[in-house]
């Protein structure tokens, strides 16, 4: 007989049942991604706004983005304790709060704070959203959908280009930057409710008739056969004595279960993300300094994301066709290849713009389907976590990035030997994972990586 996480991972998919799903997860997502965007067309403004230095800009990303490492640890913590559904609404609701105190902030202080605790709510988005999505999703199609999801970056970073861009001559163009995001993550936080609970977590936390109850609906709706099924009993859990006691307890679980797929995963995160991160943070500034006016800097950093949205639909077709390992290990060095391309031919203004683009368009193809291989990797119980602290580490790591870019990395080592110790990290990593880390291609999810770390040769 058939468990119940089984029947939801058979089902036929429907766009008005998981597609639904699909859709409002993948909009928070897209204000994730239009948030982190936003740190690159700030930093020049603030920049003239309060006088910084070049190091002091390098704070406007590395305050946002450790606001989001925190946030992707807690979030995920709590989604993994206290369900998908009730993280899956607040955490755009706290962003939305803190972006509305952060467009009125007085001084560049008190901004750094806003920026800090709207990445915290914002943090949390995409270990939920990928969490709950992939758990509704079927496992024939749980890569393409995961490596999908991620169309909604490269759309949101673009849409955040296009407004800066309107924006940058109107006075205050920062804080109308800011406010203009309010409105729709409010909208979206109300649409967030009506959402069902993840059946595969209300059967791993013990309440059964609940997980049952959506079980049945989603078969109903999606026209499947009724069967019978079993809901497994779910595992004892350790009781834990405060928030941060069960996110380290969940530190140890994810480290426990797998040292060297987490490891692996850890690092992924670290050097794709970080690479990315100092290209997206950074480029309008770059671009500046190399000649280029305010409003063609932000266009050109604009038509950098923009391609990255033929990049994700390219990696929706990839990650099935062959499996996420391959696609990893040959798309994140060329991408970090390409930025040493347009480190070298900046001054050469087509060439510079044709690498940019292709940074743009290969970087797109890896991220989705590191996500999507990530959020596979660990089992239900600690699926949000896992993947919530691999992020978190990424984002630690990204979120000191772009300060010591602006005042070490750059000014130090030059803009090209930057890129290239970037690309030779990324590199280095991706062999790790070659030998570290399975493939988890057609598999279902919870029968995935063997505990013990073992992994299965790139290929396999």
């Amino acid at each position: 007989m058939k468990t119940g996480d089984q029947i939801v991972q058979d089902l036929p998919w429907k766009w008005r049942v998981q597609g639904k799903i699909f859709i409002i997860g993948g909009l928070g997502y897209m204000f994730d991604a239009w948030d982190v965007a936003l740190n690159g067309f700030l930093t020049p403004l603030l920049g003239v706004e309060f006088g910084l230095s070049t190091g002091e800009k390098g704070l406007v990303a590395t305050a946002n983005l450790i606001g989001m490492a925190v946030g992707a640890v807690m979030w995920g913590t709590i989604a993994d304790r206290v369900g998908r559904k009730r993280a899956f609404s607040l955490t755009l609701l706290i962003f939305a709060l803190f972006s509305v105190v952060g467009a009125l902030a007085p001084t560049y202080g008190v901004f750094l704070v806003f920026r800090f605790l709207a990445g915290v709510g914002l943090g949390g988005c995409i270990p939920v959203d990928y969490a709950l999505v992939g758990e509704f999703s079927p496992s024939r199609l749980r890569g393409k959908i995961l490596a999908a999801m991620d169309v909604w970056w490269p759309v949101g970073a673009t849409l955040c280009g296009v407004v800066a861009t309107v924006l940058a001559p109107v006075p205050g163009n920062w804080r109308w930057m800011l406010a203009v995001m309010i409105l729709p993550a409010l909208l979206l936080f109300w649409v967030r409710r009506g959402i069902p609970e993840s059946p595969l977590y209300l059967a791993k936390a013990g309440r059964e008739q609940e997980a049952r109850a959506v079980i049945d609906d989603l078969v109903a709706r999606t026209g499947a056969p009724a069967q019978p099924y079993v809901i497994e009993a779910p595992e004892v859990a350790v009781a834990g004595s405060g928030r941060i006691r069960a996110a380290f307890d969940q530190l140890r679980g994810v480290w426990r279960f797998s040292p060297r797929v987490t490891s692996a995963a850890w690092l992924l995160f670290i050097t794709v993300m970080t690479t990315y991160y100092v290209a997206i943070s950074w480029m309008p500034t770059i671009l500046m300094t190399g000649g280029y006016t305010e409003y063609a800097a932000f266009a050109r950093a604009t038509l950098m994301t923009a391609v990255g949205i033929a990049g994700v639909l390219v990696s929706a077709w990839l990650i099935e066709a062959v499996g996420r390992k391959w696609v990893i290990g040959v798309s994140a060095p060329a991408a970090a290849a390409a930025l040493v391309g347009f480190a070298v031919f900046l001054d050469v203004r087509p060439a510079a713009l044709v690498w940019l683009g292709i940074f743009g368009f290969v970087i797109q193809i890896t991220i989705p389907v590191l996500y999507a291989y990530v959020a596979e990797l660990y089992p239900t119980p600690i699926r949000a976590s896992g993947f919530g602290w691999a992020s978190s580490a990424s984002r630690v790591a990204s979120g000191f990035i772009p300060l010591i870019f602006g005042s070490l990395l750059w000014p130090v080592l030059g803009l090209t030997m930057t890129f290239v110790v970037l690309g030779v990290a990324v590199a280095a990593v991706v062999l790790w994972m070659a030998f570290a880390a399975p493939e988890t291609k057609g598999r279902k999810l919870d029968h995935i990586t063997d505990p013990a770390g073992d992994a299965v040769p790139m290929g396999a």
